[in-house]
């Protein structure tokens, strides 16, 4: 618009020239010709004439009409340059020649931008939104733009009466430059005081607030944010819509809003709504459907006459949920399935649906490919997948084949993408499964408190190894991986007292074709008291060496979610003067069959937002008392009542996941155990059990003894001081992560806890706990694993404790706690 008024006003000017050169009246319609004999510039400082000329189009010895569109063409060039603030054209005419003259006046060129009223951090953020640049020109445009931008931005943060200035000043430092200030007065954070409603009849105040998730009012939460952000309103809008809905009114729309000023820093919103009348569902009715019965899709629909109509529910009913009639379809091969509810009849409150559907035929899976595996090798990716080439398309498997992908720990769960690529002329579909591989090797040098010591370790986890190409040079880079096993070494000691080294390796899948899984391991522990000085230990150790041997495998019954766990183990203690146990001299050993039966759903491992973990356990030794026909009633040798020790270990643990509300997650958890004797004159192994209390660290390895924590509580303050043979424990936790990233996974937490040891069966009481409650962050590290920090706070004080009651305490964590 500015270019055609311009070009316009360059017309007048050459035709009042004319006028005074001329005794003719000029005329539109009969323009005449000229010979173009010069062209100057005026009014420019900066920028070179023979440039500007060029710049026209327009160049001397040319025949011209006047007036025509060379010299509209001309004004447009050069305003289209930005480099002006003004472009005019004058002639002057002399017989048949004319002489023009372009007029130019000179935009001014940024020379330096400063703020004032923001603070420095907030500087560079402005910039990068503004986009102004030094050497660039400042336009009105340019100008009003970043005024709105800056205004607009600290808007959307609730400062709404944010006012912006820019003052210019000449810089004498760069020709035609000016300085730019930009003077940012935000003024105080407004927050909204009261939200009222207005038109709502059936739905009280209160929830129609409670709907809106982003747009909250002052009140005595203090977590509850009451800032008015225009985008989340909009967002709380449709959510506000949205909850209606549910509620039957699928008519309801927001007629309008508007803000009042309470205070100079609160404000009062206003929502205007019209509900219109309650729905319900009346008849439903199948159209198209040859493969499953009108009965049983109204069966998965699981929506009765008589219901809510519920268009989200409806929506997730049909689309949606696990077991939706999309996904019923789609786990049958029909890829190409689509439905659409239609509304055929709305009489008075009630809506007649008419689902119409395209069943099409089934598609079966063509080519599996596998992308972005740089490491894990690609035989190992496809095992896991539940998709294979012939099969039929099915989106529950796709599902399942994503969750056993993130649960090997190899890539990021986050970026794990499935893409169907349908061929509907053969009707078969290929799939691409998108990895991105994240570092899951650990070295761990730390050093914890345990047991009232400091423990140092030093270890290493190779979570990706390939025990297969040790001989193959090529693959030291820095070692053989990409098989998907494991191998850790891990050492662990305190100087003289205590030492530890342990070795363990597990292959998922033996033999490569079924996930039955091996896993091997071997230990050896030296425990010495202190001699007369800091350099020297006592006589008095202990001793303990022990190997295991695990086979597991996956069940197909009752689902594939179900594990089997074998593992036979071997430990000797040998103890020498050591006044710890029943038995302070002589060697004992402890031979025992374990078997676990688990199942776990959870979508991930780091940090899972939906499934659960269960698993029961038995351990067990050959009951020597019992098949040896001693009478242990009158053996008094320690040696001999302990060679072969005997027990039957008992424990349970269930683990539920909530996803309530986007990565916000519900975690309840309870677990017990016990263990038990055969021989009531044997009575208790004296080197298994359990320590409960504290953060769940033992600092070292206790001989057989389980470590469980709770936290609130010293460690180990809540076993019996006869030693603790059963226990239980409950935990609800709400999570919620700050950064899900391969380099570092951070979730903070509130936790609830309960629990409590006994020394006998004949004591539990499941309701008798000590209470605790706190806050506490998790952050994973690819290198080190997952590292816990916890505050805890224990309400329940501690029969014939001397320590002090009721206190808050920190606890650490190392370690994924299962």
């Amino acid at each position: 618009m500015i270019k055609k008024i311009a070009a316009a006003i360059a017309t007048i000017l050459i035709t009042c020239h004319l006028g005074f050169a001329q005794t003719a009246p000029f005329s539109y319609s009969n323009p005449e010709k000229y010979v173009l004999s010069g062209i100057t510039v005026s009014g420019i400082q900066f920028v070179d004439p023979n440039v500007i000329i060029n710049l026209s189009g327009l160049f001397i010895g040319d025949t011209i009409s006047i007036p025509s569109e060379n010299v509209t063409s001309a004004i447009n060039k050069l305003w289209e340059q930005s480099l002006f603030s003004d472009v005019k054209i004058t002639a002057k005419i002399e017989d048949k020649n004319a002489y023009l003259d372009i007029y130019l006046q000179e935009l001014p060129r940024i020379s330096n931008i400063s703020f004032s009223g923001v603070r420095k951090s907030e500087e560079k953020d402005l910039l990068e939104l503004v986009k102004l640049r030094i050497g660039g020109k400042a336009t009105e445009n340019i100008l009003d733009n970043t005024k709105r931008l800056i205004t607009n931005h600290f808007y959307a943060k609730a400062f709404l009466n944010t006012s912006v200035e820019i003052q210019q000043q000449l810089d004498t430092a760069m020709a035609n430059g000016i300085s730019l200030k930009i003077v940012v007065d935000k003024g105080p954070k407004v927050r909204i005081k009261d939200i009222a409603f207005k038109g709502n009849e059936n739905i009280i105040d209160r929830k129609l607030r409670k709907a809106m998730k982003n747009t909250k009012r002052r009140d005595l939460n203090i977590f509850k944010a009451s800032k008015f952000i225009e985008k989340d309103f909009e967002e709380d809008k449709r959510s506000l819509i949205a909850y209606y809905n549910e509620k039957g009114f699928r008519d309801a729309k927001v007629l309008g809003d508007s803000l009042f000023v309470i205070e100079e820093n609160r404000v009062g919103l206003i929502i205007s709504v019209e509900e219109g009348p309650k729905y319900y569902f009346r008849n439903i009715a199948w159209i198209g459907n040859s493969k499953i019965p009108d009965e049983m899709l109204t069966q998965i629909l699981g929506l009765e006459k008589g219901d809510v109509y519920d268009k989200t529910l409806l929506e997730e009913r049909l689309y949606i949920d696990d077991n939706s009639i999309t996904t019923t379809y789609m786990d049958d091969g029909h890829l190409f399935f689509n439905i659409e509810p239609v509304e055929v009849r709305v009489a008075n409150d009630s809506i007649d649906l008419e689902m119409r559907i395209y069943e099409g035929e089934q598609a079966r899976v063509n080519n599996v490919i596998i992308k972005g595996n740089t490491k894990t090798h690609e035989h190992i990716i496809r095992r896991e997948l539940m998709t294979k080439p012939g099969n039929l398309f099915s989106k529950t498997h796709i599902t399942r084949s994503v969750r056993e992908l993130a649960n090997l720990g190899h890539f990021d769960p986050e970026k794990l993408d499935v893409t169907p690529l349908p061929n509907i002329a053969d009707g078969t579909v290929d799939l691409v499964y998108t990895v991105e591989e994240k570092a899951n090797d650990q070295l761990e040098i730390s050093g914890g408190w345990g047991n009232k010591m400091f423990v140092g370790t030093l270890g290493v986890r190779f979570s990706n190894f390939s025990i297969g190409r040790v001989f193959d040079k090529k693959a030291w880079r820095p070692i053989p991986s990409g098989d998907s096993q494991s191998l850790s070494i891990r050492a662990q000691s305190n100087g003289s007292y205590y030492k530890n080294i342990s070795l363990s390796f597990v292959e998922p899948w033996l033999g490569g074709t079924k996930p039955t899984n091996l896993s091997v391991s071997a230990w050896h522990s030296i425990q010495n008291l202190p001699g007369t000085n800091i350099f020297t230990v006592s006589d008095s150790r202990m001793k303990v060496t022990g190997a295991a041997i695990g086979l597991g495998t996956r069940l197909k019954w009752p689902d594939d979610y179900f594990q089997f766990y074998n593992e036979i183990s071997l430990q000797n203690y040998n103890l020498n003067k050591w006044d710890y146990f029943m038995i302070s001299t002589g060697k004992s050993n402890n031979f025992s069959y374990k078997a676990v039966f688990s199942r776990s759903s959870i979508d991930q491992l780091i940090y899972p937002r939906r499934g659960s973990n269960f698993s029961a356990s038995l351990q067990l030794t050959p009951p020597y008392s019992i098949i040896n026909g001693k009478d242990y009633s009158s053996i008094t040798d320690e040696k001999e009542l302990y060679k072969w020790i005997e027990y039957h270990k008992w424990s349970g643990k269930v683990q539920w996941y909530h996803n309530l509300v986007a990565d916000l997650v519900l975690y309840t958890g309870a677990q017990f155990g016990y263990l038990g004797y055969y021989n009531k004159n044997l009575g208790y192994s004296p080197f298994e059990g359990f320590n409960v209390g504290g953060d769940g660290m033992s600092g070292y390895n206790l001989y057989g003894r389980e470590t469980i924590g709770l936290r609130g509580y010293d460690d180990n303050s809540l076993s019996p001081q006869t030693g603790a043979n059963a226990y239980t424990k409950y935990t609800v936790e709400l999570r919620y992560p700050l950064t899900l990233q391969p380099q570092a996974a951070i979730y903070v937490t509130t936790f609830l806890e309960a629990g409590n040891a006994w020394s006998d069966f004949r004591s539990i009481n499941p309701f008798n706990v000590h209470r605790s409650a706190g806050v506490g962050a998790r952050i994973f590290l690819p290198m080190i694993g997952m590292l816990g920090i916890d505050w805890g706070y224990g309400f329940d004080e501690i029969p014939n404790s001397q320590e002090v009651q009721h206190r808050g305490q920190f606890h650490f964590t190392i370690g994924q706690q299962f």
